[in-house]
């Protein structure tokens, strides 16, 4: 089941059968909007949140620590190396900065106070695991890093001044080995999602993915964006058990759950992941993309977690806390 993409003509499809969109949903959704009355953007302005860069100077301790910045973007040092995951500092996760879901706080660190990235990973190429401008001003304060991302990427983020020789395509199941500096490795494995791509109408023609990175003492699953199914069994089976997994919880509706899990499917997928190391909840709390109230995912994640006896790992935004075998982290933060 976990196995290379295939492709009918120009586009990708998804691991399992998987409807995206269909007849009536845009009919559904605005129904739903008329009768919302959740808080879906904060009353009142969040943060500010700011990291101190001068963190950075010092390894961690246990070799693994990660800074979530929001949404799903996160720096994740891992054995000596340094990856910056899906970056989106861009005001809107949209086409445009003019019109479109707004960020709730700022950036809690500017790309230009960023220490040496080694590796910059992009998931897939929707607005929000993909800024325009992030990209733009990592090409030029960046220039060592490599960029790891899926089949086709490679052609937007050079359009946005990454150049060809520093940008690494893969396929699911392939896996590509990046060194820092020091000689320090982590090996990128890329692995299927259920989810789709396009930043128009041209969906499904580029790949969409997850990713486990394995360094010299730790292992982390970046579950990027993805509905639930059955693969997560053989992911952990075959490629775990890890430390850290990152799933998303947030953008959730059951119109769309067979490409966005939420809190439920999370906390399913971390189960049958293995259900071992600690689960640090991402793609919530930073964009409106959804109909649901902004707590709300995080709401219902620790409603199960203390069900079923999850440990959770959801640091403070922009705060570099060290990942520790087994030792929850929880803030409260969005409270």
């Amino acid at each position: 089941m976990v196995r290379r993409a295939e492709k009918v003509g120009r586009k990708f499809q998804n691991p399992v059968p998987t409807a995206v969109g269909g007849g009536g949903l845009i009919f559904k959704v605005l129904l739903q909007l008329i009768r919302n009355r959740e808080e879906r953007v904060p009353k009142r302005r969040l943060g500010p949140f700011l990291t101190d860069a001068a963190v950075y100077a010092t390894k961690p301790a246990s070799g693994l620590r990660v800074t979530w910045m929001g949404h799903s973007s996160n720096l994740v040092e891992i054995d000596g190396l340094r990856v910056l995951v899906d970056p989106v500092w861009d005001l809107r996760a949209s086409p445009v900065q003019w019109f479109g879901p707004k960020r709730f706080f700022s950036a809690p660190l500017a790309l230009e106070d960023f220490p040496r990235i080694d590796v910059v990973l992009v998931s897939h190429d929707h607005y929000d695991h993909l800024g325009a401008g992030t990209v733009r001003r990592l090409a030029e304060l960046q220039r060592e890093a490599q960029w790891v991302t899926s089949l086709g990427v490679g052609s937007i983020l050079h359009e946005f001044g990454v150049r060809t020789e520093r940008i690494t395509e893969l396929d699911w199941t392939e896996t590509v080995r990046v060194e820092a500096a020091g000689g320090e490795a982590c090996e990128i494995t890329s692995l299927p999602s259920r989810h789709f791509s396009g930043r128009g109408m041209n969906r499904f023609e580029m790949l969409w993915a997850s990713f486990v990175l394995r360094g010299s003492n730790h292992t982390v699953y970046y579950g990027a964006d993805s509905g639930w199914w059955e693969g997560f069994a053989e992911i952990g089976a075959k490629y775990g058990p890890f430390d850290l997994t990152m799933l998303e919880i947030g953008a959730f509706n059951e119109l769309w759950k067979a490409i966005h899990m939420g809190p439920d499917g999370a906390a399913r997928a971390f189960k049958d992941m293995g259900g071992a190391g600690l689960l640090m909840p991402i793609h919530w709390g930073l964009f409106d993309l959804a109909l649901h109230a902004w707590r709300q995912p995080m709401e219902r994640l620790l409603e199960i977690a203390g069900e079923e006896n999850l440990k959770l790992w959801q640091p403070e935004p922009g705060a570099p806390t060290e990942v520790v075998r087994e030792v929850e982290v929880r803030s409260d933060w969005w409270r």
